[in-house]
């Protein structure tokens, strides 16, 4: 909204030397009209860009010498001058290029003299001796050669010493960067002189004729030796691995550019380079110079990284257009990508694979240039169904989910290639779009494409470039959904992007091909119905994030692509927004509209806000908007109002007056999300406001006659401002009013973020600006003391907030002059500062922060500063920030030294009365306020640091005891009593530490004394059951528990860490001896980390050494930018000294083994993070070598404690998201270790693999969104998972070979394999992808046998895991095979010896691989309802499993599921035919196993039994199943059963009636809510009392809600009369034990009970008059039970039951203009329907609008108040005061019902 200021253009002046400036003013003449003269005005300038200005007329002064015919000395001179200047200036001033823009034009008539002084000059240049100063002459080369004439011929005059000086310097800088290995800062600007003088060399070669052959004929020639010793030097850098990959990429295209350059015959360079490539390359046939310049590239060893490069030179500088390569060339081309393919699967490094992925796809474009002109053997070799094009959509498939954004986008362009290389390989007549798409290669790509899964992202960028070959027409034709399945997909961020792209590229593709298609414009109608009718269906019925989604991306793209639509759309929800308002759950019609329009006129696509409230939608509807239930409508209303693309539009006084409207009901929201977004909005509203007053007050003053075109503005300007202005100071009034004493932290939040807002757009006028608002003018001091009292807010972010907005206030504004109260709040800082709530510290923070801004601290601090400012008028308000911050801290400093010396004596009395934590918080917030790096009172500041330093550390030692104990943890905070201290005494007691820390051996009682000696106290108090008692400040009694030390220690630690990191991080670090202005010495920077190291190994608390963690990052962040080479190593220093501590594993090191090595992995992530990533990262790559050694098990190793640390370490390192994908390379030897160390008989080695192991599934799979325990958006198919991870193939597979053979050994020993479980689980997450092509080497077929073999396994979790993990590695239509090969190897009943484990693992792979067929779209085609029924043919031949002829329940049980599953599955009528089932006499088995089984014959096994309860479940299931489907075969006629529900519901097992209860249970509710298709089944009639009888004698708590539950679905006119005959209770009596039931049971009985109380209570009301007077004396006692509910002590259930009886009640009891209730019956109902609507839970609110929204709906009720008109939809807890009920004006318009006494 608010217009970005332009950036100024920054040029650095340029300077000559003395003599030089001295030959200027000799030669300059009097007039200064000559060219000395206007050189030397130039060069006395200080301003750059003057001097280009000046630069700028050197040609036309040279033009008017030319006329003359003269080149006079005085020309020559400053030409030569010219020279000078231009070589001295830096290669990215501006200067630089207008120079040589300027002499470009110079006239030839001196063009030889400029050329020889630019050429004396150059040479001069290229004499430089001085490493350093090499890069200056590289840029001054590179800059002659880019579009410099004169330079270009300079360069050829010296082209043998040019070339000489680059092999020269190159040389000498390569050998200066391996003098300095270690020192990351020079090394990196020496191999950036490296790379820039190979680039500056291939330029060269590239842009001098004079290379291309005539100084290359003579072998032997000077330029020949420069140009082989720049080959040699070239080969030796693309072979060095110790340089950065940048500069061995370059050097590969300087390689190949070289060879081109001196290599003759030409026709015989695609030979030499395939050679090479292929590493096959004769040596005696080759030049004897090439042998010696690339003899590195000549043998068998080259390395990858060299090869990859060699590629990506042949591909880049080698000529591929029109054919030029000839055959040769092609044979080279197909050479290059085979090595390609062959690097692919060996290369690990994430920056290789970058690098190989942008080779590749510069591959495919070479390509296709050759294929434009080229044989037809190359065609063929490079079609849709060659292997190269294969193995090229292989490399697809398997990266374009790869973690690299850049290398994802790689694949794209590959895959575009593809196509584009297939179209050239087809002959022209089927070149057409629509042969294109019956092509049977794309034909199969599109199928094969369309039957993956939506989550995977690189379908929706391959289908994309499939509607750009093909046309969108065939990609409907075949899935004519697609449109409604991408927009599915879209609730998913991650695929959002990609699946608006694809949508986009599909809608345009669409209308360009219908629009050329049609004759008139009814091709607009198929358009909206294909691609906006899904959308709105989307904004109506879809979830919250996919309809935020939806609009966010893809609405505005469709508009954009046809604004016209936006019409059709508002005409269609206009019509459905009166019926579907939307509620707290469901935007409704009227959202979807908001949303639209929000879009639209955001977008640009509504003229005006008068368009859309006069036309497009009515006022009312905005205001319903604007206070609608449900969130986001409320937001895009908000956004309606606020947003548009003119910042300059005038906000109009009806949107003003709605805005207000919306702050009043909105600004207490408990969604941060909705807050932020509130936020936004208004502060884009107030830019508005702002930049459209500018445009008013223009218009005041021009005083324009003319009527503005915009309706908006035809008012007078002024009258506009003055609208401003009032409505800015309402808004303003409206949110002070709101952070009254007691407001909510939401309120606050929105309130002080607006009021930021506001002071930010609304600045203080400077000079003649205007502004039509100012804060200021609005605050008074009430409006202030509630901003400071903001600062006492126990949420930070208020604190925040509310100083961010004191600091935007003009000083003139903050009223502390009064000296007695700058003293007051100095002391209650200063007090806060040590108290022992935490956020108090932080409060003293902010509070003495203000003070020093507002240079309001009392005068008495002055005594504090001896030294005085000097500084100008425009650094005044910081020079008085530096020394009012000074004073602070010298009087904090002063403070905590006495503290720090008390806590010496007596560490209990410091927790209890003055923590010190709070001070050193104080003196950190202070310091990050300043610019330390330019401080002005240097003097004065040494002393303090070293003070500061100094106090750290004794606070440290003090403390450290605690957290370095082996159990530094207390209990809870506030032990107040002596009971609760005893319980502390006998917990202690209980967890005795390994160390005798005497702070937590026991609790303690302390008196107030002279002195405090702990070995005195434990003396003197022989039995100790309470809490330590001391004196606090004001001489109370306070108790100490061990926590408040513990709190007191840790919460110390953490600001000294905070303190020390932010000394090291702002103040300056200088080498000794420092210069004057140093404040921070090497030695105390030593000493800082040492601090850190002993800290961070040694200390147990996580929360100390956490904090400790930021502040040494801080540290090492400084170390590694640090110019002193001493600093700069010191992090691999300590980084060595750690790791060794770690492999000696002394018995006697501190280092903590246990809290899973507590500090240690902190300290190692710091070192390692903070290593700069643009060099080798070489501190990483030893590191993880390291650790990997230890963290695998060796036999010989004496103790595991060094393999727990690096298995901690790795698990730290791994999930740290600063090392990126510099990590990805060590994930595999990380996953061997983890699965090895969990077979480790040490629980500590077993329990850090598992956290490793658990650590790298989330690194290699993403983290887990849901409850799926392997979502598909978790898991990644095989050939991509090994290609990323190869090593991981033979190991995987040579470890579950081993488990397998094992698992179940014959001779009946028990083999767990803890390794199996994390086998199954990482391969449980792979699945065989459609696409996997067939050159992998890596299958997945070899893992099948293996892992059916572990479901053999003794252990039942890993049968089931050994099922689900088979699952993904059979193909769908392999899936029956497999099935049908498990049932065949199962027992039959006559065999003798069988094991019950095999039977129970093979049935549960049977289990899982049908219900994924089942599950699968393809399921209900005929093959697939064939393949069922002939897998229920296999099935009954082993029926047996699932009779009394197996005794085992549990595998009875699995297969009774897997009947189940068969016979859902198969239940359908195929063709008029009869259901399968039936038809295979399926359902007659399951009849006579359920006839037989113990629901019908009785139960002999107790609940001991194994499987019991899991068998009780499966039969049940399937007798309920064979009832339906017998009682649908019947349908009204009266037919035998195998079991009916009343034998299911007497059963005295709680499994089988909980099962019948649910399943009525969903017949009963589909059939009360209208959603059943039919009507109960005639099984299900008249059963009224059955469940009365039930409910009066179940037990089983879950039983019995389900019965009462399904009274409340029934009508009460059924069963109700029943009552008498069925449990011998009247109607009355009943209701009477619903309503104890309700009053007494537990909760979720309870709210089922008060459901069904309320129901027969209306039942009763609204039959007769009769039975209305027979409950009258009842509905008191219901009011009561009702009023009870509504508690916030209750759980939510009994609070939403009763928001939910009050709505159904509404229309009797609350708006009843004939009230059946009393008043105060009836204002008692009301009142906790308010009470409902404060509740803090979302969901009790939003069905408490329920009931206010249907007493709105009644026309009996007042809907005149705005009150009222807000109850409809009130989303959020009111803040209100009910002494006044505002409900009144909802109550029933009745006068004189009620008798008030």
């Amino acid at each position: 909204m608010v217009a970005k200021k332009k950036k100024e253009i920054q040029v650095t002046a340029l300077t000559i030397c003395h003599q030089d400036l001295e030959t200027l003013r000799s030669l300059a003449d009097v007039e200064g009209k000559n060219l000395a003269s206007l050189l030397l005005r130039c060069v006395q300038l200080t301003d750059g860009v003057s001097q280009i200005h000046c630069v700028k007329q050197i040609v036309p002064l040279l033009e008017e010498a030319d006329k003359n015919g003269t080149c006079d000395p005085t020309i020559r001179s400053c030409l030569d001058i010219l020279a000078g200047i231009y070589l001295s200036l830096s290669l990215k001033n501006p200067l630089k290029k207008v120079l040589a823009s300027s002499l470009n034009c110079l006239h030839e008539f001196f063009l030889t003299e400029a050329i020889q002084s630019f050429t004396s000059r150059l040479q001069e240049e290229l004499n430089t001796t001085d490493v350093y100063s090499y890069r200056k002459v590289i840029d001054n080369i590179s800059s002659c050669m880019e579009n410099f004439n004169l330079g270009i011929t300079s360069v050829n005059n010296l082209l043998e010493n040019v070339l000489h000086f680059l092999q020269k310097s190159l040389i000498e800088i390569s050998e200066e960067n391996r003098q300095f290995a270690g020192n990351h800062l020079v090394q990196t600007q020496l191999m950036n002189d490296l790379m820039v003088g190979i680039r500056v060399s291939v330029t060269l070669v590239q842009k001098t004729q004079g290379l291309q052959g005539t100084h290359l004929a003579i072998s032997s020639s000077p330029t020949w030796r420069s140009m082989c010793g720049l080959l040699s030097i070239f080969t030796r850098f693309l072979n060095d691995d110790d340089l950065l990959r940048t500069i061995q990429s370059t050097s590969g295209l300087a390689v190949i550019l070289f060879i081109k350059a001196m290599f003759h015959p030409p026709e015989k360079i695609p030979d030499l380079i395939s050679s090479l490539l292929l590493r096959s390359v004769d040596c005696e046939s080759i030049p004897e110079w090439f042998l010696n310049s690339c003899r590195r590239l000549c043998c068998a060893d080259v390395s990858e990284s060299a090869l990859l490069f060699l590629c990506q030179g042949t591909l880049t500088m080698l000529d591929w257009q029109n054919g030029r390569m000839g055959p040769s060339g092609e044979a080279l081309l197909l050479d290059t990508v085979r090595v390609l393919f062959t690097l692919s699967s060996q290369i690990k490094e994430s920056a290789l694979e970058m690098f190989l992925s942008r080779i590749l796809a510069s591959w495919t474009n070479s390509a296709i240039s050759v294929l434009e002109s080229s044989s037809p053997s190359l065609k063929d070799s490079l079609n849709g169904n060659s292997s190269i094009i294969k193995r090229l959509l292989e490399y697809v498939y398997t990266h374009w989910e790869h973690p690299l954004d850049a290398l994802r986008h790689q694949t794209k362009i590959i895959f575009r290639n593809i196509l584009q290389m297939h179209q050239l390989t087809l002959k022209e007549a089927e070149l057409d779009k629509s042969d294109l798409a019956a092509d049977h290669f794309i034909f199969e790509l599109t199928q094969s494409l369309l039957r993956l899964e939506w989550h995977i992202k690189g379908k929706y960028i391959c289908l994309g470039c499939l509607v750009d070959c093909i046309g969108v027409e065939r990609i409907l034709a075949l899935a004519k959904t697609i449109p409604s399945q991408i927009l599915e997909v879209m609730g998913d961020q991650s695929l959002v992007p990609y699946a608006s792209d694809l949508l986009e590229t599909m809608f345009k593709n669409h209308k360009s091909h219908l629009k050329s298609q049609a004759v008139d414009s009814t091709w607009i109608d198929k358009w909206h119905e294909t691609w906006v009718s899904p959308l709105l269906y989307i904004l109506c019925e879809g979830n919250l994030d996919q309809k935020s989604y939806v609009i966010d991306y893809y609405l505005p793209k469709l508009l954009n692509c046809n604004p016209e639509s936006l019409s059709y759309m508002v005409k269609i929800l206009q019509t459905s927004a009166d019926a579907k308002t939307g509620s707290h759950h469901s935007r409704g019609a009227l959202g979807a509209l908001m949303a639209c329009l929000r879009t639209a006129r955001a977008h640009g696509h509504l003229q005006s806000a008068a368009d859309a409230w006069g036309n497009l939608v009515s006022r009312a509807k905005i205001k319903q908007g604007l206070i609608h239930q449900h969130c986001q409508v409320r937001i895009d209303t908000l956004g309606l109002l606020c947003e548009s693309n003119r910042s300059t539009e005038i906000v109009s006084t009806e949107e003003m007056q709605w805005i207000q409207f919306f702050i009043t009901y909105n600004l207490n929201s408990q969604s941060p999300g909705v807050r932020q977004q509130i936020c936004s909005l208004l502060k884009k509203l107030f830019c508005r406001i702002q930049e459209s007053s500018q445009v008013l007050y223009k218009l005041e003053q021009n005083k324009s006659k003319h009527e503005p075109e915009n309706e908006l503005t035809r008012q007078h300007p002024s009258v506009s401002l003055w609208q401003y202005k009032s409505f800015m100071s309402s808004i303003c009034n409206s949110l002070f009013e709101a952070l009254f004493p007691g407001s909510s932290y939401p309120t606050r939040f929105s309130a002080l973020t607006i009021l930021g807002s506001i002071a930010e757009v609304f600045p203080v006028p400077e000079g003649q600006a205007q502004t039509v608002y100012q804060l200021s003018h609005d605050i008074d001091v009430d409006h202030f003391q509630t901003l400071i009292g903001c600062l006492t807010s126990t949420f930070e972010t208020v604190k925040v907030l509310a100083f961010d907005l004191l600091m935007k206030l003009p000083k003139t504004v903050v009223r502390l002059q009064d000296s007695e109260k700058l003293q007051g709040l100095f002391q209650a800082a200063l007090a806060l500062s040590t108290s022992t709530k935490p956020y108090d510290c932080v409060t003293a923070s902010y509070l003495l922060n203000f003070l020093i801004c507002q240079n309001a601290l009392p005068s008495s601090l002055s005594t504090y500063l001896t030294q005085q400012v000097l500084c100008g008028d425009g650094d005044k308000s910081a020079a008085v920030v530096e020394s009012n911050t000074l004073m602070v801290i010298k009087c904090l400093l002063e403070n905590l030294e006495e503290e720090i010396t008390q806590a010496e004596n007596s560490l209990l009395q410091a927790a209890a009365s003055f923590p010190m934590y709070g001070r050193v918080h104080c003196i950190t917030k202070a310091l990050q306020q300043l610019p330390l790096n330019s401080l002005r009172l240097v003097r004065e500041w040494r002393p303090v640091v070293e003070k500061l330093l100094l106090m750290s550390y004794r606070l440290s030692a003090v403390v450290s005891p605690v957290i370095q104990s082996s159990s530094p943890e207390g209990l809870i905070p506030m032990d107040t009593d002596s009971e609760s201290a005893s319980r502390l005494q006998m917990i202690l007691s209980e967890i005795q530490p390994r160390d005798t820390n005497d702070y937590f051996n026991q609790a303690k009682i302390l008196k107030e004394r002279d002195s405090f000696d702990l070995e005195d106290l434990n003396a003197s108090i022989p039995n100790v059951d309470t809490s330590a008692e001391i004196k606090g400040k004001e001489g109370k009694t306070c108790d100490v528990t061990a926590q408040m030390v513990l709190v007191c220690c840790w919460r110390s630690m953490k600001e000294v860490s905070l303190l020390l990191g932010a000394l090291c991080q702002l103040l300056p670090v200088q080498p000794v001896p420092e210069p004057p202005g140093a404040l921070l010495t090497e030695e105390q920077v030593k000493e800082i980390g040492d601090h850190f190291k002993q800290h961070l190994l040694q200390s147990r608390h996580r929360g100390a050494f956490e904090l400790a963690y930021t502040g040494f990052v801080k540290l090492t962040e400084v170390l590694n930018r640090c110019p002193n080479v001493s600093l700069q190593k010191l992090p691999e220093q300590w980084l060595w000294n750690v790791l060794e501590e770690i492999k000696c594993s002394d018995p006697s090191s501190k280092l903590c083994a246990t809290r899973r090595s507590a500090g240690i992995p902190f300290y190692i992530q710091a070192l390692l993070a903070t290593e700069p990533k643009k060099g080798r990262m070489d501190l990483l790559k030893i590191t993880m070598k390291e650790l990997i050694s230890l963290a695998v098990p060796t036999d010989d190793s004496l103790s595991t404690v060094p393999q727990v640390h690096a298995l901690n370490i790795l698990r730290a390192l791994f999930r740290d998201t600063r090392l990126g994908e510099n990590i990805l390379p060590y994930v595999a030897d990380g996953a061997k270790a983890a699965i090895l160390g969990f077979t480790s008989p040490v629980w500590a080695v077993r329990n850090s693999s598992t956290l490793l192991f658990s650590t790298l599934i989330t690194r290699i799979f993403g983290v887990k969104r849901g409850k799926d325990e392997l979502l598909k958006k978790n898991t990644m198919t095989g050939s991509e998972f090994f290609s990323r991870f190869p090593e991981l193939y033979p190991f995987l597979l040579k470890q579950l070979e081993a488990v397998a053979n094992t698992v179940d050994s014959d001779i009946g020993e028990l083999n767990r394999h803890p390794s199996m479980f994390l086998l199954l689980l990482v391969l449980g997450r792979l699945y065989p992808s459609p696409m996997d092509g067939t050159y992998s080497a890596l299958s997945m077929a070899p893992f099948i046998p293996f892992i059916m073999r572990c479901g053999n396994s003794p252990v039942y979790r890993s049968r089931e895991m050994a099922a689900r993990a088979l699952v993904p590695f059979v193909m769908m239509d392999e899936i029956p095979d497999t099935i049908r090969t498990l049932l065949a190897k199962l027992p039959n009943c006559t065999d003798q010896h069988f094991r019950q484990n095999h039977i129970h693992g093979t049935l549960l792979q049977v289990f899982h691989l049908l219900k994924a067929f089942s599950d699968s779209r393809y399921r209900m085609n005929a093959y697939s309802q064939q393949e069922l029924a002939d897998i229920a043919v296999c099935t009954k031949a082993k029926l047996w499993l699932a009779k009394r002829q197996n005794p085992c329940l549990v595998t009875r049980a699995v297969y009774i599921d897997i009947l189940f599953l068969l016979t859902r599955c198969l239940d359908k009528p195929t063709k008029g035919n009869q259901p399968v089932p039936e038809h295979l006499g399926l359902w007659e088995e399951v009849g006579k196993i359920v006839s037989g089984s113990e629901l019908i014959r009785g139960f002999p096994y107790t609940f001991t039994v194994p499987g019991l309860p899991q068998y009780l479940q499966s039969l049940t299931k399937l007798a309920i199943a064979a009832v339906w489907a017998v009682a649908v075969q019947a349908g009204e006629q009266t037919v035998d059963v195998p079991i009916s529900f009343s034998q299911l519901l007497a059963s005295s097992f709680p499994e089988v009636r909980l099962l019948t209860l649910e399943a009525l249970l969903e017949r009963f509710s589909a059939a009360a809510s209208g959603l059943g298709k039919k009507e109960l089944p005639p099984l299900l009639w008249n059963m009224g009392g059955t469940f009365l009888m039930l409910a009066m004698k179940e037990t089983h708590p879950e039983c019995s809600c389900k019965i009462l539950k399904i009274l409340h679905c029934m009508d009460p006119s059924e069963w109700l009369p029943q009552t008498e005959c069925c449990v011998h209770l009247t109607p009355e009596e009943f209701l009477d034990w619903t309503m104890d039931v309700a009053s007494n049971e537990r909760s979720e009985i309870q709210s089922v009970a008060l459901r069904l109380a309320s129901k027969v209570i209306v039942h009763h009301v609204q039959t007769s008059d009769e039975t209305r007077d027979s409950v009258a004396p009842k509905l008191k006692q219901w009011v009561q039970l009702v009023v009870a509910s509504c508690g916030d002590h209750l759980p939510t259930e009994s609070r939403l039951a009763a928001a939910e009886v009050l709505t159904s009640a509404t229309p009797l009891f609350l708006t009843n203009p004939r009230p059946l209730l009393g008043l105060q019956d009836t204002l008692a109902l009301w009142r906790c329907v308010l009470t409902l609507l404060q509740s803090e839970e979302q969901a009790v609110r939003d069905a408490a609008t329920e009931t206010v929204t249907t007493a709105m709906s009644q026309e009996n009720t007042c809907p005149s108040t705005e009150l009222a008109f807000c109850f409809h939809s009130l989303p959020f807890p009111v803040e209100m005061d009910t002494r006044e009920p505002p409900y009144l004006g909802c109550l029933p318009q009745t006068s004189g019902v009620w008798a008030v006494s």
